[in-house]
């Protein structure tokens, strides 16, 4: 195989996958269906690709192929004779960019008061956002296969519905928001770290266009400036391989026309005057960011900010961030008694809390520092994460021999 056609094929999956789906099925509401389309398009371009060479709009080339094999699915199921033979390069080429922008049309579609609550976001997340079942079933605590098999149900749910493709209107699309909301920034969240940065980069520019959208949703607001605070710290996050916490990172390095992008996102959600759970972590970022102006961090500010964030939406992450803060602002033992609060049973398989623990013992329990940095190290799954907390871990084991 021509490995320069199976990269391309490889990036135009990665990056357009979602926006082909939408389009596919928004006619037929079968999402399954155009699943299958698309895959077969794929299959088809690692086929003909590295014999006829990669067109020159591969996204519109598998746009193609996949009508075309939707059609020819739909005529058979009519009992229409057909040739199996789909044209290895078709003469009429279907331009994705001319066609309007399906994806919020098919999240708001996947947040329909028919579907399971419970299903929505993780919906989301395959249909439109292109996370693989076992990064879903990974985030929502679930076993794979169970979790492959509720998305195929509720898909079939979808088609026999009708549910129609279209922004619902106003009545009914707040509602429906939060879970569009919420999986934006759990595709995001998923791809951030360990990711190959398409899904947050997918996640960042949906985020933006639901803001364009809905210019007087706070939250929509709000959701845009938190992602566009964090992606601007992309470059400076990993150095020579090895994760760089927020604190210590290089302020030069960071997408400073982001950052005041994001700022003035946050400030038009504050002027909404409808305070929400991404507006409050979009100013907790904000606070951070304006390091690269004033070079210190306000944790006073943080720590009153994520306990706002504790009332109003519960959740280990908020507790550990509220600690680590706190610990900032008046010291570790403020901090291990505020990670103390914190039921032990969410804290058990939680990595943040145990890197935390760690950093908050080393000056007064070396011992149970080394031993907190080694439950962080067993639970860690982004790489250079793994090798800061190994170094810290062996710096601290050489004070103490």
């Amino acid at each position: 195989m021509n490995l320069a056609s199976a990269r391309a094929a490889e990036d135009a999956a990665r990056a357009s996958y979602g926006k082909l789906i939408a389009i596919l099925a928004a006619r037929s509401g079968d999402i399954a269906a155009a699943e299958d389309a698309l895959a077969d398009a794929f299959v088809q371009a690692l086929r003909v690709w590295p014999e006829k060479g990669i067109p020159d709009r591969p996204e519109a080339w598998l746009l193609t192929v996949a009508k075309n094999r939707r059609t020819d699915a739909m005529r058979r199921s009519a009992r229409i004779t057909l040739t199996d033979e789909v044209p290895d390069m078709p003469d009429t080429i279907v331009d994705p960019d001319a066609i309007p922008d399906k994806r919020l049309e098919l999240m708001f579609v996947c947040a329909h008061p028919a579907i399971d609550a419970a299903l929505r976001t993780p919906l989301m997340l395959q249909s439109v956002l292109g996370a693989d079942a076992v990064q879903i079933a990974r985030v929502f605590l679930v076993p794979h296969a169970a979790m492959a098999q509720r998305l195929v149900r509720v898909k079939r749910k979808i088609k026999a519905a009708r549910i129609p493709f279209v922004l619902p209107d106003e009545v009914d699309l707040s509602p429906r928001l939060d879970a569009v909301l919420q999986a934006i920034y759990a595709a995001f969240a998923i791809d951030w770290q360990d990711g190959a940065g398409d899904l947050s980069h997918e996640a960042h520019f949906l985020a933006n266009l639901l803001a364009d959208q809905m210019p007087d949703s706070a939250e929509a607001q709000g959701l845009a400036a938190l992602i566009g605070f964090v992606e601007a710290r992309r470059a400076a996050g990993v150095q020579d391989g090895i994760y760089v916490p927020l604190q210590d990172q290089n302020t030069d390095l960071w997408n400073h026309p982001l950052i005041d992008r994001a700022a003035h996102r946050l400030t038009r959600a504050s002027a909404l005057g409808k305070i929400g759970r991404f507006q409050l972590e979009a100013a907790i970022q904000s606070v951070h960011a304006q390091r690269h102006l004033t070079g210190e961090t306000n944790w006073r500010a943080l720590s009153q900010l994520y306990t706002g964030l504790l009332h109003l939406h519960p959740s280990i992450g908020a507790a550990v961030g509220r600690a680590a803060a706190t610990a900032q602002d008046v010291g570790a033992i403020e901090g291990l008694r505020l990670l103390d609060l914190i039921d032990p049973a969410d804290a058990k398989d939680f990595q943040p809390y145990w890197a935390t623990r760690a950093h908050l013992l080393v000056d007064t329990s070396p011992q149970q520092a080394a031993e907190a940095y080694s439950r962080a190290i067993d639970l860690s799954t982004f790489e250079p994460a793994t090798a800061w907390l190994v170094a810290r871990r062996k710096a601290l084991r050489s004070q103490l021999s």
